[in-house]
């Protein structure tokens, strides 16, 4: 058995930093960050780039194999890089936002992405969380480690050629200076989507070298024109080019700032400092991510399965993104991207709420408790800037996908204790979002929310995706109800007490599915269960049945017993993985992802069946649960390139592999409560942020060893098939017996059953 050990710190890990004793282990050696990255347009595993970043940085720093703009940033199957960018990507759909970009070119000067880029091979680059290293074929070496705010470059040229550095002011409105005297570059570029106020948007930046310039220059994008000697250009892609003497190893040190170049030029001393070399930026990265990774230690496991969860854990700790930066007097402050304004304060960005209510956050309450109250004010913020709760920021809100989760992430950190924020200011927030449809996107308040609130239901054809807005808007509305009664607020109760309940308006008893129905009450025909699209977003009926969160025991009850529930659980996995695309016209790339799994029509590469294998501990078979887990785990997850069985996105599908590796997860947020499954490792022990440590053994354990025979909590016996978050976070030891065998006898009651409402 290997016990992976490391110092750690009782404090959040991304601001505090300690050494790492000689003898421990780097945990950031099982990290890969080119997990997820082997994907394209048609087939997604992952859809990841190499994110080089501080735990969640405002900035985070990638290799760039595809062209300015394009959604695929990184590529593993492309063998050129093209330069070296500031990134804020949330997924290759979105695109990204306040980016600028680094290349080396050795020889003759050229600065078109196309000719500047250089061929690699994978055996020559390293991509860890905190450092970036490759070797070019033309002996060129480009390494980069970043801090929160910055990045710092160090270029290693042959003595073969010019030695020249490209920096790239990407897709729009960019300008740049050079002095130098200083051996400084400064600018600022404002390319984006989601900025409420593009206008007043920019991302400035500060770039200091070590070396003197032996010539340099501007260019501009649009036809790649070249002014030798100009210092300054503005225009739409503007950048310049730099000069050293040959075979030099120049170090260059950036940081941006969305407040101004001076604000960049602080936040530049602040975190790089001129007497910081390269090793330290390093060195110091290296301990951030240490202290972090070992919050959580493994012992037991293959190599591969510690690679796997390390390096999702690496990505559970990205977004949502720092969009805040600090004064030099130390206090924190912002430029709002919803209103162009600055506030004091955190504001924090980079995430589709839709992805990572169910798994992300979650898992962010148990290490973070203090960064989640930061967030819940940032969402609230937001509110009042903008007008409504965020669902996707990127970096302002963009309205995208469906629900109005921010209510989750809310009544979840409420739940868990988190206490550094107002609720009566959040439910009157989601009141307004609830009862209102926004100006933008699916999520920016409710689509149908009339229908909704008059009929119980969303109808069908007024709104694609009906049956989904339906049952995610019922758990809001649960979510509301619960952070009502939890703060006493009887008004807003009782407003969502009903409307909790509407998933049952959409259960057809005769087929056992949620569909669809049109506004005079009539199921939508033809019928198909395998049909994607129409009342269903990215699935289909088979995916739809389980989006109960709040009620599953209500569900059960709709089914009509115990047993009908968990033949239909049953038939998810044993179904064919048959697909009929419906109205999305053709096979897209979730489609293709269920059929790869070959686990019937469980179509692990999309949010909503998630937490389905979950379901069977509140019907008394909770051994099903523990099987199909592990076998998710087993089958679906891996470090490599091909990493994850779809969409990567903000660390949701990371975290669902972290909390059920762990043995737990959170069916049901907005309660303290963690499903208990099966763990993949001998031990895990938790460090709390309070200092607490809460440990998971399981005694016995292999990848045969799957089902637990017996389980104690300090010393007590544990019939349930849940533990409370207020039980991790006390410190304690949860304990397994493991077995080959499934234990039918355990967990089997209603009382050990975890939270529904009609339980």
């Amino acid at each position: 058995m290997k016990f992976v050990r490391i110092v750690q710190t009782v404090m959040c890990a991304c601001v505090v930093t300690f050494g790492v004793k000689a003898q421990d282990i780097d945990l950031t050696q099982y990290v890969s960050t080119l997990q997820g990255t082997d994907s394209h347009f048609g087939l997604s595993y992952g859809n990841t780039y190499p994110i080089t970043a501080r735990p969640f940085a405002m900035h985070a720093w990638s290799p760039q194999t595809g062209a300015n703009g394009e959604g695929w940033k990184y590529q593993y199957s492309k063998d050129k890089i093209q330069g070296f960018c500031q990134s804020h990507q949330c997924s290759p759909w979105v695109s990204d936002y306040a980016v600028y970009s680094f290349m080396p070119v050795v020889g003759d000067l050229t600065v078109a992405q196309d000719q500047r880029a250089q061929k690699f091979a994978h055996k020559h680059e390293v991509a860890r969380p905190h450092y970036y290293e490759v070797t070019f074929d033309n002996g060129m070496k480009t390494e980069m480690a970043p801090t929160d705010r910055g990045v710092h470059f160090r270029f290693s040229y042959p003595g073969s050629g010019d030695a020249y550095l490209v920096i790239d002011g990407y897709t729009d409105m960019s300008e740049v200076k050079i002095d130098a005297k200083k051996r400084q570059v400064s600018g600022w570029v404002n390319n984006q989507r989601f900025v409420n106020d593009s206008k007043s948007f920019r991302s400035y930046f500060v770039v200091t070298f070590n070396q003197p310039f032996e010539d340099y220059g501007v260019w501009e994008n649009v036809d790649n024109k070249i002014m030798p000697g100009a210092t300054s250009g503005q225009g739409k892609g503007y950048g310049v080019y730099l000069k050293f003497k040959r075979g030099a190893k120049v170090e260059a040190k950036a940081a941006s700032s969305y407040i101004s170049e001076e604000q960049a030029m602080v936040t530049l001393q602040h975190e790089l400092g001129d007497k910081r070399r390269f090793e330290d930026t390093k060195l110091e990265g290296q301990r951030v991510w240490n202290n972090l990774l070992g919050r959580v230690l493994v012992e037991g496991g293959t190599d591969e399965e510690r690679r796997t969860f390390y390096s999702c854990l690496y990505r559970s700790n990205l977004f949502s993104r720092m969009f805040y930066e600090i004064k030099a007097d130390g206090t924190p402050y912002y430029y709002s991207p919803y209103n162009g304004k600055i506030y004091d304060g955190r504001m924090y960005t980079d995430n589709g709420l839709w992805d990572t209510f169910r798994s992300q956050f979650p898992l962010t309450n148990i290490l973070h408790p203090t960064m989640q109250g930061h967030y819940m004010n940032a969402l609230l913020a937001a509110q009042e800037q903008c007008g409504w709760l965020p669902s996707w920021s990127f970096p302002g809100e963009t309205g995208g996908m469906l629900g109005n989760h921010s209510i989750s992430l809310i009544t979840d950190a409420w739940a868990k204790g988190v206490r550094s924020f107002d609720p009566e200011k959040a439910l009157k927030a989601y009141a307004h979002e609830a009862m209102n449809k926004g100006p933008w996107g699916g999520a920016n308040g409710r689509a149908g929310w009339k229908e909704y609130w008059q009929l119980g239901y969303v109808p069908y054809p007024q709104s694609l995706g009906c049956v989904s807005q339906t049952l995610e808007y019922a758990y809001d509305d649960f979510c509301a109800y619960r952070l009502a009664k939890m703060v006493g607020n009887d008004h807003y109760a009782t407003i969502f007490a009903k409307q909790m309940y509407n998933y049952r308006n959409l259960f057809d008893k005769e087929t056992g599915f949620m569909r669809g129905k049109d506004e005079n009450g009539n199921w939508v025909e033809p019928f198909d269960p395998l049909e994607w699209g129409g009342p269903y977003c990215e699935g289909d009926a088979w995916h739809y049945i389980w989006s109960v969160f709040h009620d599953v025991q209500g569900l059960i009850d709709l089914f009509g017993s115990n047993k009908r529930f968990v033949e239909k659980l049953d038939s998810v996995f044993t179904s064919s993985n048959e697909v009929h695309p419906g109205t999305y016209g053709g096979m897209i790339h979730e489609m293709k992802e269920m059929q790869l799994a070959e686990m019937g029509q469980y179509a692990h590469g999309n949010q909503p069946i998630q937490h389905m294998p979950y379901l069977y501990c509140y019907a008394g078979e909770p051994w099903k649960t523990q099987y199909w887990v592990r076998e998710i785990l087993r089958r679906l997850y891996n470090s490599s390139p091909k990493g994850f069985p779809g969409d990567e996105d903000q660390g949701g599908m990371s975290s669902w592999y972290v909390l059920s590796a762990l043995g737990i997860y959170a069916v049901c947020p907005g309660t303290d409560e963690y499903v208990i499954g099966s763990p993949v490792f001998n031990k895990a022990i938790i460090t709390m942020e309070n200092g607490n440590k809460f440990v998971i053994e399981a005694q016995g354990n292999s990848s045969s060893n799957v089902y637990i025979k017996s389980a104690t909590l300090n010393g007590m016996p544990l019939d349930r098939n849940y533990i409370t978050y207020s039980e991790i976070n006390a410190g304690g030891h949860m304990k397994f017996e493991m077995s080959n065998q499934p234990c039918t006898t355990r967990g089997i009651t209603r009382e050990a059953a975890p939270f529904s409402l009609s339980k």
